[in-house]
């Protein structure tokens, strides 16, 4: 009997451990590995005297360590305690051992359906990680450029409410009104896991401010989302590069007008093509725009992945990365509409002043 109950939990150990590490590989959760190894090797840096010299050094560090405590403490633990459990199973040779197993199998099973809860489906690797935002002014004129700027000043509310730090990296103003584009980046914990489901086509219906005869009018912009990627994730060649440099327009001083300090980069191979112009320098710049042109190729090759995953599995779907997203009707009602969830809402003008959060959660219930 013993034998047998004994053979069970080993098999149910195995499933259970094919689960999680299945589970690990779906969410691009593998490194595990290296975040202990960080952790382990930080906390003991942490207990010498003279870690705490460079004290700006030392509270980064600490963060970053808080952080994956938070994000992944409960992966780190499973997979400790699933280690632990095998060992277990092992050495079980009487009933008091094999019910003892048998408890932390359950608790076990128990975590694993935590985890799958915690990391859902709208989880991605650089969740935690800094953002930028590109907007882009679409059909619509002079109204969609001032869309476009209302879309900007939403997102800066928004991020201001959440303690985001945010920076505008480079913008090209309308002519007579709002903005054709503007690159902002957001600093903060979670930015892009906060932002990403903002990316798509906004809608606004409105009456026109800027049309004499004050006729309703349908303006539309893009919004783009990128994570911060770091150095060592996307190699990006030198040699794939076409660099520009030109005079940076608008305001920003004496500076600003009389250096060619913007800098212009193109990844030849995907034809990308990244401007950064806010920078005082030239240097910056380029650092600026090599950083925001990572996370587009990161992007480019999730959005190749999705699409070979799709064909192996025979679906016909492709993946689309500009679909319409949300609806702002301002007139003859009000009413603001996710188009992925279903989702309506009549305090339309509460989100236009950053108040995202009750769509944003009512999305990830839908998810």
């Amino acid at each position: 009997m013993q034998a047998s109950k004994k053979e069970n939990l080993k098999q149910a150990a195995k499933q259970l451990k094919i689960k999680f590490e299945e589970f690990l590989r779906k969410k691009d959760l593998e490194q595990l590995s290296e975040k202990r190894k960080f952790l382990e090797q930080t906390k003991q840096a942490m207990k010498k005297s003279e870690f705490w010299q460079d004290v700006q050094e030392a509270q980064s560090l600490s963060q970053e360590v808080k952080k994956i405590q938070d994000d992944y403490g409960i992966l780190l633990d499973m997979q400790e305690r699933l280690v632990d459990f095998f060992e277990l199973v092992d050495i079980s040779n009487d009933d008091k051992m094999i019910k003892e197993a048998e408890m932390e199998l359950s608790e076990l099973q128990e975590i694993l359906k935590q985890i799958q809860k915690k990391f859902q489906q709208g989880y991605e690797k650089y969740d935690q990680a800094n953002a930028v935002m590109q907007i882009t002014a679409g059909a619509g004129g002079v109204d969609a450029q001032d869309w476009a700027e209302m879309l900007m000043k939403m997102y800066l509310k928004y991020a201001a409410n959440q303690e985001i730090d945010t920076e505008i990296v480079s913008m090209s103003k309308g002519l007579e009104a709002g903005i054709k584009s503007v690159t902002m980046k957001f600093k903060g914990d979670r930015a892009y896991g906060l932002l990403k489901q903002e990316k798509g086509i906004h809608r606004l219906v409105r009456l026109s401010p800027f049309n004499a005869n004050n006729l309703r009018q349908t303006s539309f912009a893009s919004v783009e989302i990128i994570p911060e990627i770091a150095r060592e994730e996307v190699e990006i060649k030198d040699k794939d590069l076409k660099i520009d440099t030109y005079r940076a327009s608008g305001a920003g001083g004496q500076h600003v007008n009389t250096t060619d300090s913007a800098v212009r980069i193109t990844h030849q191979p995907t034809n990308l093509v990244v401007t950064c112009q806010n920078q005082r320098s030239q240097l910056q710049n380029k650092e600026t725009a090599l950083e925001i042109l990572r996370g587009k190729l990161y992007l480019l090759a999730q959005e190749k992945k999705q699409e070979h995953q799709a064909k192996l599995k025979g679906e016909q779907k492709k993946v689309e990365w500009g679909n319409q997203t949300r609806s702002y009707v301002l007139h003859p009602y009000k009413m603001v509409k996710d188009h992925r969830t279903g989702i309506k809402s009549a305090q339309v003008e509460a989100v236009l002043q950053g108040d995202l959060e009750s769509l944003q959660k009512t999305m990830e219930k839908a998810q």
